[in-house]
C-alpha cells in the first residue's frame, strides 16, 4: 500500500516527548526528528548460544515481520533475528560455523533516562547454523586466494582450504515466510537461506565489486586460517577492499526491493583503507518481483561522511543500512575507536539519512566493470550525482549517553561505547498521539570479546569483557510507510476524517482498517470521538466495507489476531471503536470515519497490510 491522503497528527501530548531535547534535520524538504536515547539493554559478553559457543553479538539484526506489538501496560515486545559475524579471530580466522539467533525482546522506554540499563530485555531463544542444502556447514575461514567453490546452479563462490563455503555474514533480512537474505563480506555476495538456515540461492553483484587478483576472482580477505599462506598481492587489485564487503542489507517496506550497500569504495574507486580516499561507495537495488530471480534495477553512488583527525580528513566506513522507503535510508557510519581500543574516544559515530531521489542510476552501465571506475583516485567522475544526506543521530552525544550512565571516553570502562556498531532495526512506536514516531534499535558487534569464551572446540580468554549492547532512539520519520495512520478532529459532512490508500501489486491483499475513538482515552487523550463508524469506498465512490462497533459481526477473534500480527494496539472488548478486515483488490480506496450520532471529537484512522 502507499499513501494518497494523509491528514497530519496533532501535537504530542503535553508533558510527554515534547519536553525532551530533539535534533531536527531536513532532507529534500522533509523533516526528520531525533527525540533522543530512550533505552539501553545488555547481554553478558560470556553468554553462550544453544551450541555452547560464545554468542558474539550483532553484525546485523532485524525484527521478525509481524512480531512487534505494544502491550496494554505501554511496554513493547517482539522477536529479533540477529547474527554474529565470523567469530573470534585475533590472529587469522577459524572454522567457526556462521549462524543466526532469535532473541525475545521486551522494551519499556525511559524517556528521561534511568540509573539502570535494563529498558531493553534481551533473551536468547534459539540459534540456527547456516549450511548448504545437503547439510554441509559453512565456515568462517578466509577463502583461498586462488580458486573458488563450484556448486551446480551457482556462480563461483568463496571457499576455504577445507572445501567448505566461506561466509562472513554482515546484513540480514527476514521475509514473511521465515526465509532470509544474508549479505557477505567475502564475496561480496547476497545469499538466500531457508528458515532452517539452508542455502537456496546466491546473488553475484556487478563485476566492479568482485575482488580480483591476477585477473581472476579472489575472495580472500588477508586473514588466513591456521597454516595457510597470505594472499598475493595482499589486497585485491580491483573490487571490494579486504573486509569491506556488503556490510549493509535491507528490504523496502513494501517488500519489493532488496538493497545492499558496500562498506566503502572499491579498490578502483579509491578504496585503500581507513586513511585513503575511500568515500564513494555503491548502493545496489534488486527487484524482488520475481523472488526466485532478483534483478539489478538500480545502482547509486553513496558519498560517505568525513571527519577530521587534527587537520587530516578521514572517511568512516558504513556499518549498516536500513531502508525507510524506496528512496530513503538510514546508514550507520563510524570510526575505529571505542572500548578496548588504543583510543576509547570515538571521533565519529553517526546515523545519517540518505536520499537517492536525484542520484544517478549507473546500473547496467560501463561503471559495472572495474575498467571504468566511478571515482578514480577517490575523485568522483564529473556528471555522476551521489545521494544526498544529513546526520540524524550523533551516537557520541555526551548528554544523551549520560542519561543512561554511558560514555564515549576518555575513560575506558564497562560503560564506554564499544568500537563496532553494526545493527539497525526500526519498529513503530504505535502511539496514536504520534503516528510518525518509530523506535530505532542500534546494536554493537562485540567481536566475541570475553574473558570466558568458547568457540570451534576450544576455550579462549580475551583481555576484558565487551558486553553485547542495544541502544534505542525515538525518531519521527514522516516518510516511513508500513502502515498508515492519521489522527484528526472529526465531525460530520466535510468534517469527516478521511484516509486514502492504495493496494499495490497484482493480487488482492488483506488489510486491517480501524476507526478508533474511545480507545484513545487509554493514551491520555481527551475529547475522543465517542462512537466512530467506519466506511471503506472504492474509486467509484461505492461503499465496499463498513463497520460500527468492532467485533459485533462475530469476527472479534480474527480482529484481535490481525491487530497482533500487524503490531496495532489492542482494542477493549465491547468498545465502540470500529474495525474491519477486508480482502481488497489492487486499486485506490478511501476510509472515512464519522460519529454515529453526529458528535465531534478526535479519531484515529489506521490501515495495516497484514504480514
Amino acid at each position: 500500500m502507499r499513501l494518497l491522503r494523509f491528514l497530519p497528527a496533532l501535537l504530542l501530548a503535553a508533558g510527554s516527548l515534547a519536553a525532551q531535547p530533539v535534533t531536527t534535520v531536513t532532507l529534500n524538504g522533509q523533516i526528520f526528528v531525533n527525540q533522543g536515547l530512550v533505552g539501553v539493554g545488555r547481554m553478558p559478553a560470556a553468554l553462550k548460544d544453544k551450541f555452547g559457543e560464545t554468542f558474539g553479538s550483532f553484525s546485523a539484526f532485524t525484527f521478525q515481520p509481524g512480531s512487534w506489538r505494544r502491550n496494554a501496560d505501554g511496554s513493547y515486545s517482539g522477536t529479533l533475528f540477529a547474527q554474529p559475524d565470523r567469530g573470534y579471530n585475533v590472529t587469522g580466522t577459524t572454522n567457526y560455523v556462521s549462524r543466526f539467533n532469535k532473541i525475545t525482546v521486551a522494551f519499556a522506554p525511559a524517556l528521561a533516562g534511568a540509573a539502570t540499563q535494563t529498558q531493553v530485555g534481551l533473551t536468547l531463544a534459539d540459534t540456527v547454523k547456516y549450511s548448504e542444502a545437503d547439510g554441509t556447514p559453512f565456515t568462517s575461514l578466509d577463502p583461498t586466494s586462488v580458486g573458488t567453490g563450484t556448486r551446480a546452479g551457482f556462480s563461483p563462490l568463496p571457499q576455504a582450504f577445507n572445501g567448505r563455503l566461506s561466509l562472513d555474514p554482515e546484513g540480514i533480512v527476514v521475509n514473511a515466510d521465515g526465509s532470509l537474505w544474508v549479505s557477505d563480506e567475502y564475496g561480496p555476495y547476497i545469499f538466500k537461506f531457508t528458515a532452517e538456515g539452508k542455502l537456496v540461492a546466491a546473488i553475484r553483484p556487478p563485476e566492479a565489486l568482485i575482488p580480483k587478483r591476477n585477473g581472476a576472482d579472489s575472495f580472500a580477505s588477508n586473514n588466513p586460517g591456521p597454516g595457510q599462506p597470505v594472499p598475493s598481492p595482499a589486497d585485491p587489485t580491483t573490487g571490494r577492499q579486504n573486509n569491506q564487503g556488503l556490510e549493509g542489507l535491507s528490504v523496502s517496506p513494501d517488500g519489493k526491493t532488496l538493497f545492499a550497500l558496500l562498506q566503502s569504495a572499491t579498490r578502483q574507486d579509491g578504496g585503500t583503507g581507513g586513511t585513503g580516499p575511500r568515500r564513494y561507495t555503491r548502493l545496489l537495488a534488486y527487484d524482488l518481483t520475481n523472488a526466485a530471480a532478483p534483478a539489478l534495477k538500480g545502482e547509486y553512488v553513496i558519498a560517505l561522511p568525513t571527519y577530521l583527525v587534527g587537520t587530516a580528513a578521514r572517511v568512516p566506513a558504513q556499518s549498516e543500512l536500513l531502508a525507510i522507503n524506496g528512496t530513503q535510508f538510514l546508514v550507520l557510519a563510524r570510526d575505529g575507536n571505542g572500548r578496548g581500543i588504543a583510543s576509547a574516544t570515538s571521533l565519529y559515530r553517526s546515523i545519517l539519512v540518505y536520499d537517492i531521489t536525484g542520484a544517478t542510476n549507473i546500473a547496467g552501465t560501463a561503471y559495472d566493470t572495474a575498467a571504468t571506475p566511478i571515482a578514480p583516485g577517490g575523485v568522483l567522475v564529473a556528471g555522476l550525482t551521489p545521494a544526498t544526506s544529513a546526520v540524524l543521530v550523533d551516537m557520541n552525544n555526551a548528554a544523551q549517553l549520560a542519561k543512561f550512565g554511558l560514555n564515549n571516553g576518555p575513560v575506558d570502562d564497562a560503560n564506554t561505547l564499544s568500537e563496532k556498531w553494526e545493527g539497525l532495526a526500526l519498529v513503530p512506536a504505535l502511539d496514536p498521539a504520534a503516528p510518525n514516531d518509530w523506535f530505532l534499535f542500534v546494536g554493537n558487534d562485540n567481536d566475541f570479546i570475553t574473558t570466558n569464551g568458547f568457540q570451534d572446540g576450544g576455550a579462549y580468554a580475551a583481555a576484558f569483557d565487551n558486553d553485547t549492547m542495544v541502544l534505542v532512539y525515538r525518531l519521527t520519520i514522516p516518510t516511513r510507510v508500513v502502515n498508515f495512520s492519521s489522527r484528526a478532529m472529526t465531525g460530520s459532512g466535510v468534517g469527516a476524517h478521511v484516509l486514502g490508500f492504495v493496494v499495490s501489486g497484482a493480487k488482492p491483499k488483506t488489510v486491517l482498517i480501524r476507526g478508533v475513538g474511545p480507545a484513545l482515552t487509554g493514551f491520555g487523550i481527551t475529547g475522543a470521538l465517542p462512537d466512530p463508524t467506519l466506511t471503506v469506498s472504492n474509486t467509484a465512490g461505492q461503499v465496499v466495507f463498513s463497520n460500527n462497533d468492532w467485533g459485533t459481526a462475530g469476527d472479534a477473534a480474527e480482529l484481535r489476531t490481525a491487530a497482533l500480527r500487524s503490531g496495532a494496539f489492542a482494542l477493549t472488548d465491547g468498545s465502540k471503536d470500529s474495525a474491519l478486515l477486508a480482502n481488497l483488490d489492487p486499486g485506490a480506496y478511501t476510509a472515512q470515519v464519522t460519529d454515529v450520532n453526529g458528535a465531534t471529537g478526535l479519531s484515529l484512522v489506521e490501515a495495516f497490510e497484514l504480514p
